[in-house]
């Protein structure tokens, strides 16, 4: 079955964000998940098919699954073609276990509860430094001069790349996360700059971290580069194929998160005064919650994919091995079967089991916590610092079926 609005084509992901909740809210009250067809664009994607999942549970049951619902050949949507992989190696997101396990317990190593409490001191100087800039600065783009430099900052500085390197790497995150979404025709000029430029900003980072892991190989530091390329899985070391796309992944997913959270949350705050009241009213023990909200609402990673890997009944529907399915994390967090008044931004919400991390299961976002730190920090420094800072005009949008992100937010203080 079709459905009257495709969420593949760009038409959809340009429509404002409440437009596409409310063809969200209409998929989740069909009997079934809607199959969507995909255009087959030559030495790009499969183009194939996949069913939208738009439910909360069914969002929940299938991250849970992992053994009916493969990561692999990619969970990224569109799926990128086979010979991507071949080329630059197969990122942990886009494997199943055990080799998915085993690589997630090495970097896992990083985002433990102490390695995160001993980075908490750098997060806070790099928050510090961001806000004495924007003092001296004056207001011009919260996206560029906060949003984007924090979380960027500290995975950086986790994986060891040095500061003069930063803004580098930075301007090739931002062109994959481009081409991560929604794309025409093959021939579709647009296309071919993301293309191309995604190629291009693989190749450079890649570059880079090989020099890095070269470096460290024989005199490691205690930095995440010298940890994966120490490793052994499987009983041998990482190729400088997979390094490098441990790099992309870590990079893009340490990164985007943060953002985006930031980049919403502070234009929802302005744009919902009591709730900033109440948050600052007694900020240490709200903003948690606040934070879970703002992830809830906004869904910065839009959504991933699955292959069904035998015979799989979901909600009523008979799937087959080989079938694809999407998760649309921002229908799943706006199901009021879930969330009372899903469209009220209530940062006292309780519970709030969202997706917004991904659903549960090996595929949990490892850096959440990391991610809710940041938030934490970069919160309380802004509104300590500049009490009356705000959002003035609209954001403008990154165009993605994937990241859910601002581009540009104007704001005054």
């Amino acid at each position: 079955m079709n459905a009257s609005t495709d969420v593949v084509g760009v038409d959809f992901w340009a429509r404002p964000h409440e437009e596409r909740y409310a063809e969200f809210a209409r998929l989740r009250g069909l009997k079934e998940p809607v199959f969507f067809t995909e255009p087959r664009v030559p030495l790009v994607r499969a183009g194939k098919g996949f069913y939208a999942l738009v439910r909360h549970a069914d969002v929940v049951e299938v991250s849970r699954d992992t053994k009916a619902f493969s990561s692999e050949p990619a969970a990224t949507s569109p799926e990128p073609p086979p010979w991507i992989a071949w080329l630059f190696g197969r990122p942990m997101v886009n494997m199943d276990d055990p080799r998915h396990g085993r690589l997630r317990r090495i970097v896992s190593r990083a985002f433990s509860p102490k390695m995160l409490g001993g980075l908490a001191g750098d997060v806070q100087a790099t928050a510090t430094r961001i806000v004495d800039d924007v003092e001296r600065e004056g207001p011009r783009d919260f996206v560029e001069q906060v949003a984007a430099r924090l979380p960027i900052n500290v995975i950086c500085s986790m994986m060891g790349v040095p500061p003069e390197r930063r803004p580098y790497v930075l301007e090739r995150i931002d062109v994959m996360t481009e081409y991560s979404g929604v794309r025409g025709s093959l021939f579709d000029p647009r296309t071919l700059r993301l293309l191309a430029g995604n190629l291009k900003a693989i190749v450079d980072l890649h570059r880079l971290v090989a020099g890095m892991g070269r470096e460290r190989r024989g005199n490691p530091g205690g930095d995440l580069v010298s940890a994966l390329v120490n490793a052994n899985v499987d009983g041998e070391a990482l190729t400088v194929r997979e390094l490098g796309s441990f790099f992309d992944l870590l990079l893009v997913a340490g990164n985007e998160t943060s953002r985006n959270a930031l980049s919403h949350g502070i234009r929802l705050f302005t744009e919902h005064p009591e709730q900033r009241e109440l948050l600052l009213e007694d900020y240490d023990a709200r903003i948690g919650p606040a934070i879970e909200e703002i992830v809830r609402y906004t869904s910065p990673i839009i959504q991933f994919r699955r292959t069904v890997t035998r015979p799989y009944e979901l909600n009523g529907l008979r799937l087959e091995p080989g079938d694809k399915v999407v998760l649309f994390y921002p229908a799943a967090n706006r199901d009021p079967e879930v969330f009372p008044d899903p469209d009220k931004f209530d940062i006292t919400r309780s519970p709030n089991p969202h997706v917004g991390f991904g659903g549960p299961g090996a595929h949990l976002c490892l850096g959440a916590n990391l991610a809710r730190m940041e938030l934490k920090i970069m919160f309380r420094e802004l509104f300590t610092r500049l009490p009356d800072i705000r959002t003035t005009g609209e954001p403008e949008y990154l165009l993605s079926n994937f990241d859910n992100g601002v581009v540009r937010q104007p704001f005054a203080f």
